[in-house]
């Protein structure tokens, strides 16, 4: 106690001659030393040890200071140097020795035998922002765990550990036996996988070898078919071209580019003029070949006749011909440079310029005669192809008027020849005697010499009874080849020529009608039949089955929304197929249209357009391609099956459609693959679905009330009637007033 008063009371010890500064001053001791003295005996105790801890501290502070003043020199006597704080302040040279002695423990002068206080408590800034530091992440810590615990719904972020069951000994076995099993079976149906897809693997390298094969074969016959194909060289005539080019110009201007040989009238009537002269050359040819019509009077008259029919074939050729329109890959080719070429490599040009071929030049070296222009005949002739069943037939009469002439030459010899006078006379040409009277025979045509022995009389008879039936049955064939050859055709013509009166019976416009003629000519152009079911319902299924398979399972199984299902389920597609066929310009589906069907692209191409006018063409879809397929899964709710596109026919288009309700009647017999369809199908919703748009959630709670309504005007003129409002404004004046 008195050590401190000394201390307190005692002189300044001088500054040390290093330091700039003096030392701060010890801090001043605490106000409970200054109590009264009548407590003195109860707080001596805690006084000595806070003595006790200052002595500590100043001889703690006495240590560190050389240690500072060695590691940094001391700044300029003449800069002042700021001591707020105990530590960046300069500490005193070590030399007093008094003011260690008590840091080591012996008893301070004055101190009337009690221990030296404590030196006091050092800290330093590092230390105490680290203690506040952890005192701030702790209370964070203790507000979030309160958080937590107070939260019904929070949850840890960690991950619960399972809970160990405990079994029974049997309910045990019996766990391990069913995993056992379970194992076992996942292990078989991988092997069979394996052994699956090995299987499909090598049915794959086999059907790829096989087409390979298939194919090598079919290069092969191609190049065989090209070493025997050209008989007929090719034609092209293309030196004319620069000739012709200043009428072809000057005909432009009145029959256009090109012409659509359906409906443009002015090629029906040119076609009526090119009949006229292959009738000419057909009736007159052969009449002048027959009878003696030809002499100096008269041959000026058939020249003229023969170059008139010559120039409409040649005009023909040369000006109609190459500039009719046609369909390849169903698009309508009018560019006249590309049928000019088109017509030119076909077999109809090679035909054509056969048929105009000038063989009556030969008159000038041998005498006039019409046999040099038997030529003009097979520009129609060989445009039939029954015409060959037909001479086919025609051979098997003359075959039979042969042996009939050959066994009537035996039975003269038999009776012995000129003996009757039913018997051949020996004179002239035996064959062709024979032969006609075969031909009298056998067709009845009466006028034949009679016999006389019964043996004559047999003959004749049989020959009488094989005529009746054998020709006969004969003529009839011929019947039956040209009326089978002409049955399409005479069942088209039938069905257009309905389809006509009808349209004219209910005054149909003429644009409408020439739509109708367009599509039933290219059907049958393009298909040989108006309706493909009516001839594959005749087969039988397996047959059906077969041509849809190579047809159309090869575009089926890209479709991404049927990868995956059963192989089976796609070939029942296919039988489900209906073909149709679209005009250039026809619209397939329409944008807002409900959605039934789906769509294959056999031949042809589709635009998606829109667009004001839809002018504007977003993607063309060629053969192979496939649109429609969403609108087989989507429903009626909502507009969910809506068509969002215009899809229009690019030139003729022949198109696959699978409805609705046949994949349904489909589905019902393959579940999984019904799954597979519907999960797929929500997929492709969801990404063919517009980018912004957004699902609409349904209001619940409190949102089903609305805004609450404004507050009406008369309220609202005197104020708020809640906290803050013309009453409490009211209320808080008059308590402001002066009592």
């Amino acid at each position: 106690m008195f050590s401190r008063l000394k201390k307190l009371i005692g002189a300044p010890e001088p500054p040390p001659q290093q330091a700039a500064t003096p030392p701060p001053p010890a801090p001043a001791p605490p106000a409970k030393e200054e109590k009264p003295p009548e407590k003195k005996d109860e707080k001596e105790e805690p006084k000595k040890e806070e003595e006790k801890k200052e002595e500590e501290k100043k001889e703690e502070t006495k240590k560190e200071e050389p240690k500072k003043e060695e590691a940094a020199p001391a700044p300029a006597p003449a800069a002042p140097a700021p001591a707020p704080a105990p530590a960046p302040a300069p500490a005193p040279a070590p030399t007093p020795a008094p003011a260690a002695a008590p840091a080591a423990g012996a008893p301070a002068e004055g101190a009337e035998g009690q221990e030296a206080p404590p030196p006091p408590v050092v800290y330093t800034r590092f230390t105490d922002d680290a203690l506040r530091a952890l005192a701030k992440n702790l209370r964070e810590r203790t507000s979030i765990l309160r958080e937590k615990a107070i939260d019904p719904y929070a949850t840890s972020p960690e991950v619960s550990p399972p809970v160990t069951p405990i079994y029974k000994k049997e309910d045990y076995i019996r766990l391990k036996e069913e995993e056992r099993i379970a194992k076992e079976e996942a292990d078989k149906k991988k092997a069979e996988e394996a052994a699956k897809k090995a299987e499909e693997k090598k049915k794959k390298d086999e059907e790829k070898r096989l087409e390979a094969e298939k194919k090598a074969e079919e290069e092969r016959l191609a190049e065989e078919a090209k070493k025997k194909a050209k008989k007929i060289p090719d034609i092209s005539c293309s030196c004319f071209d620069i000739l012709l080019r200043p009428i072809e110009n000057m005909m432009d201007s009145w029959l256009g580019t090109t012409i659509d040989p359906f409906t443009d009238r002015r090629y029906i009537t040119w076609l009526t003029v090119v009949a006229i002269a292959y009738n000419y050359n057909v009736w007159f040819c052969t009449a002048r070949l027959a009878f003696p019509y030809h002499n100096e009077h008269a041959n000026k008259y058939w020249v003229f006749c023969d170059v008139l029919s010559d120039l409409v074939n040649v005009i023909d050729i040369l000006i109609w011909q190459p500039r009719l329109q046609f369909v390849k890959a169903g698009d309508i080719v009018k560019d006249r440079a590309v049928t000019k070429v088109h017509y030119r490599k076909s077999d109809r040009f090679k035909v054509d310029m056969l048929s105009i071929f000038p063989f009556d030049l030969l008159c000038f070296y041998f005498e006039f005669s019409s046999v040099f222009r038997l030529n003009r005949f097979i520009r129609s002739v060989m445009a039939k192809a029954y015409i060959w069943r037909v001479a086919r037939t025609t051979g098997y009469l003359l075959f039979m008027l042969h042996l009939n002439a050959c066994a009537y030459f035996v039975a003269s010899v038999h009776q012995g020849l000129a003996t009757t006078t039913w018997v051949y006379s020996g004179q002239g040409s035996a064959y062709l005697r024979c032969f006609y009277f075969a031909v009298r025979s056998l067709i009845n045509i009466g006028g034949l010499p009679e016999p006389v022995t019964t043996f004559e009389i047999t003959f004749q008879m049989l020959n009488f009874f094989i005529g009746v039936f054998v020709f006969s049955s004969l003529i009839g064939q011929m019947r039956d080849v040209i009326g089978a050859a002409t049955a399409g055709q005479t069942y088209f013509r039938a069905s257009m020529d309905g389809c006509v009166a009808y349209m004219n019976t209910y005054t149909i416009p003429k644009f409408v009608q020439n739509r109708i003629r367009t599509w039933y000519n290219y059907t049958w152009a393009a298909q040989g039949m108006l309706d493909e079911s009516e001839l594959l319902d005749k087969m039988p299924l397996v047959m059906r089955t077969a041509i849809a398979v190579d047809i159309n399972l090869a575009t089926f199984q890209k479709i991404a929304l049927f990868q995956g299902c059963d192989q089976q389920m796609l070939v029942d597609m296919l039988l489900r197929l209906k073909s149709i066929v679209y005009l250039p310009g026809d619209f397939v589906v329409k944008k807002g249209d409900i959605g039934k069907e789906m769509y294959i692209i056999k031949s042809g191409a589709v635009q998606v357009v829109g667009g004001p006018d839809n002018s504007i063409v977003f993607v063309t879809l060629k053969a192979g391609c496939v649109f429609g397929e969403i609108s087989l899964l989507q429903s009626a709710k909502d507009g969910g099956n809506r068509r969002t596109a215009n899809v229009k026919a690019h030139g003729f288009a022949n198109l696959f459609v699978l409805e609705k309700k046949d994949l349904f009647d489909i589905l019902v017999h393959y579940p999984e693959s019904q799954k597979v369809l519907a999960r797929k199908g929500r997929k492709l919703t969801k990404a063919k679905a517009p980018a912004g748009a957004k699902v609409e959630e349904k209001p619940k709670g409190l949102a089903l009330f609305g805004n609450k309504p404004p507050t009406p005007k008369l309220l609202r003129a005197f104020g708020n009637f809640k906290t803050g409002g013309v009453m409490d404004k009211l209320k808080q004046s008059a308590a402001e007033q002066p009592k």
